[in-house]
């Protein structure tokens, strides 16, 4: 509900619709549904009782959940940027990132994020699974996957691994690059009402990269043989479901824009409800 709001007020608020918005927008509808690939399945299952998922379910679930996983850290690479450019090159914003090239950088990040599993999904399902085929997790993650296999994982292993590692530690480093080059901006301001204003338009989002990257590099960047199940189930109830969750709240509380649209909002049904109210 957090989200659909965010992404409302800025289809309705025309002054929200600047880069920073269109992508925190793109963002939003993302989270949606990053918590559609896995958390529903959870939910049915906790009701239900009936704890069965068909291999290509599980196949497909994976393979969103991954595609989605990497269109995020793309955005929010994408998104330092943004912050970039408007604290260090002001005057050249609106050149910079015009509305053109905010959609470019919006689509190139949907297409590279489901572009980057694709191959890891088709080996996967390629595999034969035998055993008990029990998956030690709430959703079809990769190592689960891997140790339910009869088959050699190793190619298909190393190259999951690879294509994770590449997205999350590129992406990572592409955004601590921007925020390096905004706090050197930062300090340099002499004034300190300058600084503290200039650090809170960037304070959400580094919140949430801070939130994201140290839960994904911590279960995604390592070697397999260092997967602890347990651990892993409970670091990845953070990128799943915390980080969505909180999301909303971390960027409409600390944004003066989004919070005085809502008002906005707010004050304009109340007044077409008087309306009505007296008109009856």
């Amino acid at each position: 509900m957090g989200n659909t709001l965010i992404i409302f007020l800025i289809l309705m608020d025309s002054t929200l619709q600047t880069p920073m918005y269109i992508f925190l927008g793109n963002l939003s509808f993302l989270e949606i549904w990053y918590t559609t690939a896995t958390v529903p399945k959870l939910l049915a299952t906790c009701v239900t009782k009936v704890v069965t998922i068909p291999v290509a379910g599980c196949i497909a679930q994976y393979y969103f959940f991954f595609s989605l996983g990497a269109t995020e850290c793309i955005l929010l690479a994408v998104m330092a940027y943004d912050r970039h450019v408007a604290v260090c090159h002001p005057l050249h914003y609106s050149l910079l990132m015009s509305g053109q090239i905010c959609l470019r950088f919006s689509a190139g990040c949907w297409i590279g994020g489901f572009i980057a599993p694709l191959l890891p999904t088709i080996l996967i399902s390629q595999l034969n699974f035998c055993g008990p085929q029990k998956i030690n997790h709430f959703f079809c993650d990769s190592d689960p996957i891997f140790k339910l296999s009869c088959s050699d994982t190793f190619l298909v292993e190393a190259l999951g691994y690879t294509c994770s590692s590449v997205v999350i530690l590129s992406s990572f480093l592409l955004t601590m690059s921007s925020y390096g080059n905004i706090v050197v901006t930062i300090i340099k301001l002499s004034s300190l009402q300058a600084r503290k204003k200039t650090f809170s338009t960037c304070a959400s989002h580094l919140t949430v990269v801070t939130i994201y990257y140290g839960t994904i590099i911590f279960a995604y960047v390592r070697p397999p043989a260092k997967y602890n199940f347990t651990i892993g189930k409970v670091v990845s109830v953070f990128y799943c479901v915390i980080t969505p969750l909180v999301n909303p709240l971390i960027y409409t509380l600390r944004n003066k824009d989004v919070m005085k649209a809502f008002h906005k909002f707010l004050v304009g049904k109340k007044f077409l409800l008087n309306r009505n109210m007296q008109e009856l």
